[in-house]
């Protein structure tokens, strides 16, 4: 199928790839005019454009992102690049899904507003969750699983509530909920809890103000899984408190640990009241359909109900229908599925292997679902910001742990292992010495700084608190 290309673009600059400014920068009709929501938003650290990305590397390393993304997409080659960075599944589509979008792509699809969801689209992502639709559960459509959190939280937080939230955890968790007025709550994640979220953990977290409680189940961006007994427990906290439950099972499509079972919250329905949960996921990672943008939102009806309201008021569009017809062909693909997970899993060994050959790394816990992984690479003297930088320069993309949060920010580098070709994997095993050893020198220091003067938060701050401390023998 032909690569659709956009229009060329006239300026050198792509709005999302300008160096960040502070609000206070913007002119003052813009700073005058501005909601407390945005404020909010444009001030956290875990908005886009505050947290280290391929763009601050190609900012400092003095490149033009226009010479990179090309046409003003916004992925890097993967015939070009080993991107081990955005978690974007490059393993690419099911051709079953782009043969049946191929052939669904004629006027009478694409003239006409499209129906929420196609009924067997609706009971395949019911399906998926281990639930049918009845009168006490149903499904509606987003544009992606990021979409469905954003809706639930928009139809469930009032401000000032409270929303908690792991950490490390998925980027755009914190700037959904701040939308919605919410104010995050963070439980840390590490080795004393199995890197998943515990129920008495949940508890004490848990305060007057707690509305809704998110869990990202298999864990971004650890990879791995809640057990039922803790599911249930979750549940049971977040309903004792009156609050709700987002289960967002985004990257449960992959089993990488034969002896592991992901178990979607709907699928407890029989053990446990689950009026309470509302559940999302998308194929954008488990299917590699993310330009898609096909998504699901699943609940009692009452809240679906809520929750589409909500997306009316604020998009009044339905997802895609030509989409929803490869969506179709790609949850019913197994084949796709069990390839992909052969791949993943040969990448994941040949990562592992890595980490053991070069001094300094460690994999604090191996994932069991999924296709993302986190090495400390504190041992080595750099700081995960620095090393992005590094590699960057050798095209080789990966991602710093600040824009997951708090912990282990400097710490924690997170890979996406779904490149299918394995000479990406073999660039990062011969990148990371020579890399290392230059980011050690200090050279991308003053500039990392600088981005995060610029981005001034208070993780931010800390982060240069970190890089100014004399570097580890």
């Amino acid at each position: 199928m032909a690569r659709v290309n956009p229009a060329p673009q006239k300026s050198r600059f792509v709005l999302g790839w300008r160096p960040p400014r502070t609000i206070e920068d913007a002119p003052q009709l813009v700073l005058d005019g501005l909601s407390h929501r945005a404020r909010t938003i444009l001030a956290d650290a875990q908005a886009t454009g505050n947290y280290m990305t391929y763009r601050e590397a190609i900012n400092i390393l003095g490149w033009e992102a226009n010479e990179i993304y090309k046409d003003g997409r916004i992925a890097l080659d993967i015939e070009d690049w080993a991107d081990l960075g955005w978690l974007a599944a490059h393993i690419g589509p099911p051709e079953s899904a782009l043969k049946a979008m191929a052939e669904a792509t004629t006027a009478e699809n694409v003239g006409p507003y499209s129906p929420d969801l196609l009924a067997e689209l609706r009971d395949l992502a019911a399906a998926k969750l281990e639930r049918a639709r009845s009168d006490d559960f149903e499904v509606m459509g987003t544009e992606g699983a990021q979409a469905g959190i954003a809706y639930a939280l928009q139809t469930l937080v009032n401000p000032g509530e409270e929303v908690i939230i792991t950490d490390p955890g998925y980027f755009h968790f914190v700037p959904a909920l701040e939308l919605a007025g919410g104010v995050p709550v963070r439980v840390e994640l590490g080795q004393h809890n199995g890197y998943r979220l515990q129920p008495d953990e949940l508890e004490r977290a848990i305060t007057p103000r707690t509305k809704v409680v998110m869990v990202c189940d298999p864990v971004n961006p650890y990879g791995t899984v809640q057990s039922e007994d803790e599911l249930l427990g979750i549940i049971e906290v977040a309903r004792k408190a009156g609050a709700f439950v987002i289960d967002d099972v985004t990257h449960h499509s992959h089993r990488i640990d034969p002896t592991a079972q992901q178990i979607p919250m709907p699928a407890l329905h029989d053990k446990t009241d689950t009026t309470h949960v509302l559940a999302t996921f998308g194929l954008s990672h488990g299917y590699g359909m993310a330009g898609a943008r096909v998504g699901f939102l699943a609940g009692h009806p009452s809240l679906i109900r809520a929750a589409l309201a909500v997306k009316i008021g604020l998009t009044r569009l339905n997802t895609n229908l030509v989409a929803q017809v490869g969506a179709i062909a790609a949850l019913k693909d197994e084949a796709y599925i069990a390839r992909s997970e052969d791949l993943y899993r040969r990448n994941l060994g040949h990562l592992t292997a890595t980490v053991e050959q070069i001094p300094g790394l460690e994999i604090p816990v191996l994932p069991q679902y999924g296709y993302s992984l986190v090495i400390d690479v504190s041992g080595t003297g750099v700081t995960a910001q620095e090393l992005t930088v590094s590699m960057f320069k050798r095209k080789v993309a990966i991602y710093p742990g600040d824009g997951l949060g708090d912990v282990r920010c400097t710490d924690y580098i997170r890979l996406n292992f779904s490149h299918p070709h394995l000479w990406a994997f073999e660039r990062f095993r011969e990148a990371l010495p020579e890399a290392i050893e230059e980011a050690r020198s200090g050279l991308y220091r003053d500039k990392i700084i600088a981005f995060f003067e610029r981005s001034d938060t208070d993780r931010g701050r800390r982060i240069i608190q970190r890089l100014r401390e004399p570097p580890s023998p």
